[in-house]
Parts: structure tokens; C-alpha cells; sequence
């Protein structure tokens, strides 16, 4: 069984809420009936429901696989509205929130925030800066998370790695030069992302071309640093560092380069680049060369799980990464509790 198969099936055993702000997208609204026909999520159309609906007829689409919700419906919106804004934390009041949610995109973050989804998905009709800036203004950061960031996971044929074929890469999509603290940020998200979507006891290698001091520079300092950092914020986690990638992911390597006990060299499954261009030309090396599947880009970072999909995605994978998104749901959910999915 594959890792997308095994990932399909957990879906399966617990279905979540995804609020489809795109809803009259046709890519879109395909890979949630499909979704939700197939039983791996409830999939919730946000929008003016009567064009839904006259799209979901002429497309074929049965009716009874969505769940329909209308932003026009003024006693709904009040509703989720006044529950928004009684919740600890919140900036925005009613009528700067009245004005946002006249856009989908901000109705089915609400919707997320207070509990009424568990994932907002968009991404076709909205670019990735309208998804990060209304997660940010409505969802929010986790506790002691700086910066959004992403993870993937890359199925690499003939790799023999502390998981079998499997390592989680991150960031190769959205912080193009992280600082010190952002480093120490995309590492304890991608912990917690791991853990959520595959109940991985995460090992978190932050990557540069030095082992342990083998070279100085400013580049090594900063990700140096950001281990240092990351084990301040979150001494429960096994993040280490800096290393080579090789010194990361094999045991051999580890043993000669690495002269001190670490429960991550050698045998991480979880890797940080140290920059967008270390990481966006690693993916595409482990994609080329070593024949992977990668599965993401994944967003990170918010109090809940927030995806911003390409816009030139196929169906098949923007249904692969919703059913994905869903499983993150859940997971957060079993190993933070419903309403405390802080940091």
C-alpha cells in the first residue's frame, strides 16, 4: 500500500468538514464530489448556493454529496460572525467582518475558525497571496510560530531512510530566505505536520553544507541558530542540527561525521532546507533523479489547517491534497484536542 493509499484510508475511518470557497470552480467542484462521494470528506460549497446548484445539475453532480452554504443567508452570517468574534484572541469586530465576508474565501474562514469546517481549500481562483493573507487574518498563527511556511512528502523509490522510501522536505514553496527564528519555525511546524498526517515521531534535521562546524559563514551561522532557537521554543521535539544531508538521512555518514549523541543524524525524517533556492532545486533533484512522488506543497503554520492548491493542478491531484488536508484535520484534532490546537 502506497503512502497516498494509506493516507486515503484514514480519511475514510473520519471524515471532515472542507469548506469549498471556490465552489463554482469546475476542476474544483469535481474533486470535491469525488471526495465526498468516495466517503473520505463532507464536502461544504460556500457561495451563492442557487448558481451551486444550477452548476452542480448541469455538471452532473448529485446534489446530496455537498453540504450547501450561502453567503447571502444574513442570519447565518450573523451567527458565525458574533462566534468569531467571542473567541480569545480575535482582532476584527462585526462590520469590518460583515465587509470580508462578502468574499467566500473569508465566509469559509470564519466558518473554519469557529468550528462550523475543519479546512478551508482554495487556491484555482485565489492566488496563494489572498489564501495566506485571509488565513492570517482570520485563522491565525499557532503559539510561538513566526511565519507561514510549507512541507512536502516525497516517496523516493529505492530509498531506505528511518521511514522506508518516505522524507518530509520543507520549505521548497513560500519563505524564500528565512531568518534564524522563521528556520526555528518551519522545523516545529513541519514536526507537528508530520505528526498529524502520518503519527510520526518526528526527527527534524536543519540542513546547510556544514556538519557540526566542518565549515563557518554566515549561512551556517543563521541555520545554527535556528536550532538553537527551535530547541528553546520546543525542547520536546527532536530537532538537530546543522548538518549535511547526508549526515542527516544515513547512519553511515552520521557515524563518521556526527561525534556527539543525536536522536536525528542519520536517521531524520524530517528535513529543513536553509533557503527557497536550496529547497525548491532539492524537490526537483529527488524528483528527477531519484524518481519520487512528491505530495504537497502542505501550508503550515495556521491555528488550523488552511491549503492553497495550484491553479494548474490536475482534479486527481487536487483531490489527492484535500483528502491529505482532511487527515492533517483530524490528526491535529486527536493529538491537540477540538478546541486547543495551539502550540
Amino acid at each position: 500500500m502506497s503512502v497516498l493509499d494509506e493516507i486515503y484510508a484514514k480519511a475514510k475511518l473520519n471524515p471532515q468538514k472542507v469548506a469549498f470557497p471556490e465552489a463554482e470552480n469546475e476542476k474544483m467542484m469535481q474533486a470535491a464530489y469525488e471526495a465526498g462521494k468516495e466517503g473520505y470528506i463532507i464536502p461544504i460549497l460556500v457561495g451563492d448556493t442557487v448558481k451551486i446548484k444550477s452548476l452542480c445539475a448541469e455538471r452532473g453532480f448529485e446534489e446530496s454529496v455537498f453540504e450547501f452554504v450561502d453567503i447571502a443567508d444574513e442570519e447565518y452570517k450573523n451567527k458565525i460572525i458574533d462566534a468569531y468574534v467571542e473567541l480569545p484572541g480575535t482582532v476584527l469586530k462585526q462590520k469590518p467582518l460583515a465587509r470580508r465576508t462578502q468574499d467566500p474565501l473569508y465566509f469559509a474562514m470564519v466558518m473554519e475558525a469557529i468550528g462550523d469546517a475543519d479546512v478551508t481549500f482554495a487556491g484555482i481562483d485565489n492566488t496563494t497571496g489572498d489564501v495566506l493573507l485571509a488565513g492570517q487574518m482570520i485563522i491565525g498563527l499557532k503559539e510561538g510560530i513566526s511565519t507561514i511556511s510549507s512541507i512536502g512528502l516525497c516517496d523516493i523509490p529505492g530509498f531506505e531512510g528511518s521511514e522506508g522510501t518516505l522524507l518530509a522536505v520543507g520549505d521548497s514553496a513560500v519563505c524564500t530566505n528565512p531568518t534564524s527564528e522563521q528556520l526555528a519555525s518551519i522545523a516545529i511546524s513541519a514536526c507537528n505536520t508530520v505528526s498529524s498526517l502520518l503519527d510520526w515521531e518526528p526527527r527534524c534535521a536543519m540542513v546547510s553544507y556544514s556538519t557540526l562546524g566542518s565549515g563557518q559563514g554566515e549561512l551556517i551561522d543563521k541555520v545554527v541558530e535556528g536550532v538553537k532557537i527551535a530547541n528553546e521554543l520546543r525542547p520536546d521535539l527532536a530537532i538537530d542540527g546543522e548538518f549535511q544531508f547526508d549526515s542527516a538521512i544515513s547512519p553511515a555518514v552520521a557515524a563518521k561525521k556526527v561525534n556527539r549523541e543525536s536522536k536525528v543524524a542519520g536517521k531524520a525524517n524530517v528535513v529543513i532546507w536553509p533557503d527557497l533556492n536550496v529547497g525548491n532545486v532539492g524537490v526537483k533533484l529527488i524528483q528527477q533523479f531519484g524518481k519520487a512522488d512528491a505530495y504537497g506543497p502542505m501550508l503550515q503554520g495556521f491555528n488550523k489547517v488552511v491549503c492553497d492548491c495550484s491553479r494548474g493542478a490536475p482534479v486527481s491531484e487536487i483531490k489527492g491534497n484535500i483528502v491529505i488536508s482532511a487527515v492533517r484535520a483530524a490528526g491535529s484534532k486527536n493529538n491537540k484536542g477540538e478546541t486547543d490546537e495551539n502550540i
